[in-house]
């Protein structure tokens, strides 16, 4: 396919990160025209299953996830309006690395193990696309999953040289979590769930403890907010299409992956600003929209 350019390129690390950190930000900008590019870095052959009907596809059964999983993550796509999969080195070029020291990591196709030939690939794209705005992870990957990791270093790494080569990135970004609204919210089920108000927490789920709110989120450093509560049904609906991984509460008010910790849907998603400039900030102190001071 044919993809514009000089929008919108996020870097995920498996199929069903684009929806449930920036899923929002996807759907937002699509409504809005902004073309959106979402490259994924390996096919998620290392996730665990949620349910029976799928659950032998795992890597040390069928190992057949991975595949899997493409149709998910095309589903989910188009949910957000984003176009079909773009997997870097094309599908299958890297594998899954698995939670950090698990055996998967040293698989020769591991993606902790893709050296110079990730950037080289990513470099390419954005060559290609030119975005104005690229959003990856932060150093820790977020919740520090390796595959996060290796992820913000090949794009920090690619920007850097695409730069080199004649195309410098206008805005790149970190998706990151506020630690605050992320607390408010699961606070918010806490209270519904003692109170056994609709949307309390479903049977089977637990609320986050603080260390792995703490784990998740950052307190600092936040320069942008999207709000993406317009577009919550396009979200709902891509977390919906990742069904072997995510579980979405009957309120839709919360998701949960295999462990069924309970966390909130944010009518927000934050990022920070790693390079280019703050465009104009709202009464609040943050940037309202990624392409804020582009022409």
């Amino acid at each position: 396919m044919t993809r514009e350019t000089g929008g919108l390129l996020l870097v995920h690390a498996h199929p069903d990160d684009e929806t449930l950190t920036t899923g929002g930000t996807i759907a937002h900008y699509r409504r809005r025209g902004v073309p959106v590019t979402v490259v994924t870095c390996t096919l998620g052959e290392e996730g665990e299953v949620i349910g029976e009907r799928w659950a032998r596809l795992i890597a040390t059964e069928a190992d057949q996830l991975g595949g899997y999983r493409i149709s998910e993550l095309t589903a989910a796509l188009a949910a957000l309006d984003a176009g079909e999969p773009l997997f870097l080195g094309g599908p299958g070029r890297w594998r899954d690395s698995g939670m950090a020291g698990t055996p998967s990591a040293e698989h020769p196709r591991a993606f902790v193990n893709s050296g110079d030939a990730a950037v080289d690939e990513l470099v390419a794209v954005l060559l290609e696309l030119r975005p104005r705005v690229v959003v990856t992870y932060d150093p820790r990957g977020g919740y520090g999953h390796p595959d996060h990791i290796r992820a913000h270093h090949v794009t920090t790494a690619a920007v850097a040289a695409a730069a080199e080569q004649g195309y410098d990135v206008p805005k790149f970004y970190w998706t990151v979590t506020d630690a605050d609204l992320l607390r408010q919210h699961t606070a918010a089920l806490a209270r519904r769930t003692v109170d056994g108000l609709p949307g309390a927490l479903p049977e089977g789920w637990r609320l986050p403890v603080e260390a792995e709110l703490a784990a998740m989120s950052t307190t600092a450093g936040v320069s942008t907010v999207v709000d993406v509560s317009d577009v919550l049904v396009a979200k709902r609906a891509a977390m919906r299409a990742h069904a072997t991984q995510v579980t979405l509460a009957p309120s839709g008010r919360e998701f949960a992956l295999s462990n069924n910790i309970a966390l909130p849907v944010l009518p927000e998603e934050h990022f920070t600003l790693v390079r280019g400039t703050r465009g104009p900030v709202g009464d609040d102190g943050f940037e309202h929209d990624l392409f804020a001071g582009l022409e």
